[in-house]
Order: structure tokens, then sequence, then C-alpha cells
């Protein structure tokens, strides 16, 4: 399992250091929560809530981060535009 695991996990943190794949994720996590079709069906108690929680987290992470990214821009070019004007 864990040789699974560890291969796919390092394709998707490579594949999310490109911005226009960032995007990609964040709407395909966001269209599979809204829609009715599952990998795993959620008549399985329990294991059918994991993929759904999963995907949600993998929305909320990417999401946020997209969002403190360019925060940290935007404050970064509002500092160059005072230093600029300061000079």
């Amino acid at each position: 399992m864990k040789l699974f695991i560890k291969p796919l996990y390092n394709w998707y943190r490579n594949l999310l250091r490109n911005s226009k794949y960032r995007w990609v994720v964040i709407a395909a996590s966001l269209l599979y929560i809204v829609s009715p079709v599952d990998f795993v069906t959620d008549m399985i108690p329990i294991v059918g809530w994991l993929d759904d929680r999963l995907i949600a987290s993998i929305l909320v992470t990417e999401a946020s981060q997209l969002l403190l990214e360019q925060l940290k821009n935007r404050k970064a070019k509002n500092q160059a535009e005072v230093q600029k004007a300061l000079s």
C-alpha cells in the first residue's frame, strides 16, 4: 500500500507547483463534491464518507494556499510601491 501512495502523493505535489493545474484541481474537487457521482458510494457508511472528506480537505488546502499566496504577493507589491514612493 505504501508503494502506491508515496508515488501518487509525489505526483500530486509536483502537479500543484504550476498554478494553472492548481486551479484545475480546485475546480475538479468542487465539481466532485457537488456531483452525485462518487468513487465510493455513500451507502457504505464510513468508507463512503472518507473519499468526500479527503476531496474536501484537498479543496480547502489548495484554495487557502492559493489565497495566501495572492495576499503575500499583493502585500509585497504594496510594500514595493511604498518603498518607491519614499525614495
